[in-house]
């Protein structure tokens, strides 16, 4: 049955395809609740627009570099795979997210090994048992946030897609 599956141009394109598109969904939820400023990455000064009172720069989460993959990788999928093709893959993504974040809660509440947490000392964190927390343990209405605004976006640029083409 595999070797049908794997020799199949078809649904190997597909596996291909939708684990790509899945894996960079999967880490721009984690690399993302890095900020960084675009303006220093490029050697050059903050611009501190003033819109409205306020002042902007351009900083930015690290997930922005990878989400574009993920919106041409759905293109693609659609044009190969259709609706279905994305809204499977879009919700298959959306459930693998969830479950990383939840095996993420899980071991942030193991409790640590001192050794684990005494090797980082040297390399002056002091607790890094309170670090992989921070880094791992983004607020839930963040993850739930991004997962909505992902599928929302997702579904409609499907269908925008596919009124566009037919």
């Amino acid at each position: 049955m595999l070797k049908v599956i794997i020799h199949h141009k078809p649904t190997r394109l597909f596996l291909i395809l939708g684990g790509f598109f899945i894996a960079n969904a999967l880490i721009a939820e984690v690399i993302g609740v890095k900020i960084f400023s675009l303006e220093k990455t490029i050697g050059i000064p903050p611009l501190d627009l003033n819109i409205l009172g306020n002042q902007f720069s351009f900083n930015l989460t690290a997930g922005v570099l990878l989400w574009p993959v993920v919106f041409i990788m759905t293109d693609i999928i659609n044009e190969y795979y259709g609706i279905k093709g994305v809204r499977f893959l879009s919700i298959l993504a959306a459930v693998l997210i969830s479950f990383a974040f939840i095996v993420f809660q899980g071991a942030i509440h193991l409790t640590a090994a001192d050794f684990w947490v005494s090797n980082y000392e040297s390399r002056g964190i002091a607790n890094a048992d309170n670090a992989y927390a921070s880094i791992l343990g983004q607020s839930s209405w963040i993850i739930i946030g991004s997962l909505v605004a992902f599928l929302i976006g997702q579904l409609l640029d499907v269908y925008i897609f596919h009124k566009i083409k037919y």
